[in-house]
């Protein structure tokens, strides 16, 4: 059974894709596993405080969450692209399962030191690590092409909600029992997950080539980031946020504790839930904001207005006009985080997906890790405000750094596979693995185009880069300036045929472009060369008319 095919009614509304079983069932299943795990969050913050309440420490628990992120998403993307994703998927909810549920146990026998703490957190960073990439990439497969912006904003939903109300839910508990019982319920909360995955009897992917190694993907994604420009921009401002907006949630247990007025669990856990609605809020009033506004203008803009609440937050000791603050908070919040997800997704080809969506990810919680630390040790060393303080400069700062990196260039990239290439024309049928593969076109340019051209193939290079090639170049012919040798190398000859698969619209037209100024009505010529093995240890006398002496 496969969703994605299913036939929804014709009229397509915000809550269409809930009318497909099979997603339903995984929403519901996955508003209950996020509602576990921001109760769990606010267990573990509150734990923290009372095991080892210093800043430094209490950062430790957000940065243990955050680092294993940025340390294996990258390979995790890489898996996710290999590996059967729904089985992949079922082993990491059932690790996420246990280490929640180790945690609980201990906890209720009174052994969960601060440093346990970390350690199994660190644990249940691990398994999310490994889950995001393959989780980000797996709506396409539920829902069909129509229905996929619905449900990709009832996903956002479903966090939202959850973030409302997981933590307003783990103060009251935590005020009454203690930290103990939300791990429980955590642990809990991954079975739903597990059985509709369990439920869910997924159509594999099929193509002619087979899988890629894991090393050869690894090394395609980050080929793919580094010459991908549209998914460079949306890294350096999510970077640019994320690194100074960690400060309110390295730091929000300590300052609901002791800086304000009445301060406890209870607090901290409105202060949460505070978020959650402002994000759920600003969720409802996106569509309008960007009907008015670009992507560019309106992250500007919520940069803007979280720096404001830092201060804020930095100020106000009542928990009244905090809520408020963590409302506006969190409206900011979800307006960059899904302005740079929308446009990381629209900056991604399918076929490297998982890997760029989890490059995108390793910057999010890269930015989020470290700027934990950072603001915990400032904190440490100076006081609460003053590192919220610090952190809101910063990020006005880095809202004007990051402006001349845009976005709007994004929405003109077509990445459906153009299949333009013919098949190579070839004597024999090399070994897949053979390489590597050196492909050259030749052209004859009038040398008054010189410098259009020799642009042009600036951005044809970077396409053969992001789709796979380990290196391009252009040669002019010392002897006739008119005639140019554009190359590009892969690595095998598997590599070069999955290129073939990978070329899109969007570069066919570059191609196009680069072809235009082609003297005459020839074709530039294509030729594919294999690397050949030479001999090895060859001696002179070896060689054709080498005589002894």
């Amino acid at each position: 059974m496969n969703t994605a095919t299913d036939s929804p009614s014709q009229s397509v509304g915000p809550w269409s894709p809930l009318k497909l079983r099979l997603f339903r069932l995984l929403w519901l299943a996955t508003l209950m596993s996020n509602t576990g795990t921001w109760m769990h969050d606010v267990g573990a913050a509150w734990l923290m405080t009372s095991l080892a309440p210093s800043p430094l420490m209490v950062a430790l628990v957000q940065t243990a969450t955050t680092l294993p992120i940025f340390l294996l998403a990258l390979p995790a993307g890489a898996l996710s692209d290999i590996l059967d994703r729904r089985r992949y998927l079922i082993v990491l909810q059932c690790w996420l399962a246990i280490v929640a549920a180790l945690l609980a146990i201990l906890t209720f026998a009174g052994l969960t030191s601060a440093w346990t703490l970390v350690l199994l957190t660190f644990a249940m960073g691990i398994g999310t690590a490994l889950m995001m990439p393959a989780w980000a990439s797996l709506t396409p497969e539920l829902v069909p092409r129509e229905l996929l912006q619905p449900a990709i904003a009832l996903n956002s939903m479903s966090i939202n909600i959850a973030r409302a109300i997981g933590p307003a839910i783990a103060g009251l508990i935590v005020a009454q029992t203690g930290p103990a019982a939300v791990f429980v319920l955590n642990a809990v909360s991954f079975l739903g997950i597990i059985g509709v995955l369990l439920y869910w009897q997924r159509t594999p992917v099929v193509n002619p080539l087979p899988a890629e190694r894991f090393c050869a993907a690894l090394r395609t994604g980050i080929r793919f980031a580094r010459h991908a420009p549209a998914l460079q921009a949306a890294l350096i401002k999510g970077f640019g946020f994320f690194l100074f907006a960690s400060a309110s949630w390295a730091l929000l247990p300590l300052l609901a504790k002791q800086q304000v007025v009445g301060g406890g669990p209870q607090t901290y856990g409105i202060l949460m839930a505070s978020v959650g609605i402002g994000a759920v809020a600003g969720a409802i009033a996106l569509p309008r904001l960007r009907e008015r506004l670009s992507a560019d203008q309106l992250i500007f803009a919520a940069y803007l207005l979280y720096a404001a609440t830092l201060l804020a937050l930095a100020s106000f000791k009542h928990w009244l006009p905090l809520a408020a603050v963590m409302a506006l908070s969190g409206m900011a919040w979800i307006a960059i985080l899904s302005s740079l997800q929308v446009a990381a997704q629209m900056a991604l080809p399918n076929w490297v997906r998982s890997r760029g969506l989890a490059v995108f990810m390793t910057v999010f919680m890269g930015g989020m890790a470290g700027g934990s630390l950072l603001w915990g040790q400032l904190a440490e060393l100076t006081s609460i405000p003053i590192t919220l303080m610090t952190a809101a400069v910063g990020l006005a700062i880095s809202s004007l750094l990051t402006w001349p990196w845009r976005l709007s260039a994004i929405e003109q990239l077509d990445w459906t596979p153009s299949q333009h290439w013919p098949t190579p024309v070839t004597a024999f049928e090399p070994e897949t693995d053979r390489g590597p593969v050196l492909v050259t076109t030749e052209y004859r340019i009038d040398p008054k185009d010189r410098e259009a051209f020799t642009a042009t193939m600036s951005q044809l290079q970077q396409m053969r880069k992001r789709n796979g090639a380990i290196t391009s170049g252009l040669f002019v012919d010392a002897a006739d300036p008119t005639r140019y040798i554009e190359y590009f190398l892969d690595e095998s000859w598997i590599e070069h045929l999955r290129q073939h698969q990978r070329v899109s619209v969007t570069d066919q037209a570059l191609q196009e472009a680069a072809r235009r100024f082609q003297v005459g009505s020839a074709t530039p010529l294509v030729t594919h060369f294999l690397a050949e093995n030479l001999p090895k240890n060859l001696s002179l006398s070896n060689l054709p008319g080498a005589t002894q002496t």
